[in-house]
């Protein structure tokens, strides 16, 4: 991969919001960035207990089906309080159980999100109950590779330090971001602008790291 033509780089994700957020974090570098969806490609398997783990698992089944360059991520909450949880379950953290309309086919994704968000929060206040060590952290792990069998992935961590609320703060972001409190903004990731949480994030600073490294080993950009 060489000189300054695009390289496309297919996302093994069909989440809309993390393609817009990495296509903008990495637009530094020569790279098309498209869902692993729009080439009909199934979302794989994540069954590992690591973030590393399940984000190569996953660039490696979209490069497969793609036949080229692909890149995961896979990111959530690490609570130190709670020896790491919810780690790589953060999205699916507490048990729900769906209302008939948000268990019909064709149920808003956005919807059913929002009552497994909330069922996560929930539980999180609940086993902190108490907690003197309230120190967290976001965490987000890229791997890139070239191809399904490459030898040299390229990997990238960033990591959002803060602490866990007794309750939620803010209506922005999703998932745990009422309650993740960040001491040098003087607020939680909810009370902050877009702008302001995508210069900031854990997802920035892996794909800061990622920019760098396919500059060094791709000769991208």
């Amino acid at each position: 991969m060489t000189g300054a033509r695009a390289v496309r780089l297919v996302l093994a994700s069909n989440n809309p919001k993390k393609l817009a957020e990495l296509r903008t974090l990495l637009a530094p570098a020569a790279v098309a960035l498209v869902a692993q969806g729009s080439l009909g490609i199934t979302e794989a398997d994540e069954p590992h207990a690591t973030f590393i783990e399940n984000a190569l698992a996953k660039a490696r089944h979209a490069a497969h089906h793609a036949g080229g360059a692909a890149i995961a991520d896979d990111s959530g909450l690490c609570v130190d309080a709670l020896g790491g949880a919810p780690g790589v379950i953060s999205a699916h953290y507490a048990p729900i159980d769906l209302p008939g309309a948000a268990k019909a086919a064709g149920a808003a994704r956005e919807t059913r999100r929002a009552l497994q968000d909330a069922a996560n929060n929930a539980l999180l206040i609940e086993r902190l109950h108490g907690a003197s060590d309230r120190r967290a952290r976001f965490v987000s792990t890229l791997v890139a590779v070239r191809s399904a069998d490459d030898p040299e992935p390229l990997v990238a961590v960033g990591r959002w330090f803060g602490e866990i609320l007794p309750s939620p703060r803010g209506v922005g972001g999703f998932g745990y971001d009422p309650l993740m409190y960040i001491a040098a903004l003087g607020c939680t990731v909810a009370e902050l602008g877009v702008a302001v949480k995508n210069s900031h994030s854990h997802r920035a600073i892996a794909a800061t790291q990622m920019l760098q490294l396919m500059r060094e080993a791709w000769h991208l950009g």
